[in-house]
């Protein structure tokens, strides 16, 4: 085995050193054991499942957790080409999204985080960025699969009424999506996407 070094945050810490004792664990399980606040845990636990860093398999479908009795497994067959591994938070938007009415609130804050340039205000580059990734998603459920220069081409195209966005703005919500179980990348090509429905 490789060994890979994890940079986490201490929630993180927490939740995985609960995987020495055992390989799978429920959200209500891991509650009662590290007393992390519901939202925070989620989101912590969310982090750690995604596509681009799988240290823990989720045992539902879909983008978020459904109830206390979702499992987490500790996935042995995680592999890095880094030995230094920094697994980023999801959004707290993320989390909330569709879930509750935090999520409007949730939103604008972490718009704050991201402009494109400085030269777009940020309420413009947040309604920019929900285009972009709509006509993603979209482009995405109607084709099933695309590969990276044709869905770039294809948001550009359709979006050239109202905006033309830079190809490195698309590919970050591009990436966005794929962290958020939107989209995933194709084993046989990583250069096309798959739609996940």
């Amino acid at each position: 085995y490789r060994k890979h070094e994890l940079c986490v945050s201490t929630y993180q810490m927490c939740i995985l050193l609960l995987f020495n004792e055992a390989d799978t664990l429920t959200l209500g399980q891991i509650r009662s054991k590290t007393h992390i606040p519901d939202l925070e845990l989620r989101r912590h636990l969310i982090s750690l499942c995604t596509p681009k860093h799988r240290i823990l398999r989720k045992g539902s479908r879909g983008r978020g957790i459904s109830s206390d009795d979702d499992t987490f497994t500790y996935n042995p067959e995680y592999s890095s080409k880094l030995k230094k591994v920094r697994i980023p938070l999801v959004k707290e938007s993320s989390v909330t999204k569709g879930g509750d009415a935090a999520s409007g609130s949730t939103g604008a804050a972490s718009a704050a985080t991201s402009a494109v340039d400085g030269s777009v205000p940020l309420p413009v580059e947040e309604d920019r960025r929900h285009l972009v990734e709509a006509a993603i998603v979209r482009i995405m459920k109607a084709r099933k699969a695309l590969n990276h220069n044709d869905l770039i081409a294809e948001v550009t195209r359709q979006l050239s009424v109202r905006f033309n966005p830079s190809p490195q703005f698309v590919k970050k919500r591009i990436e966005s999506l794929i962290e958020r179980e939107y989209l995933e990348r194709s084993l046989e090509d990583h250069r096309v996407y798959n739609y996940v429905a």
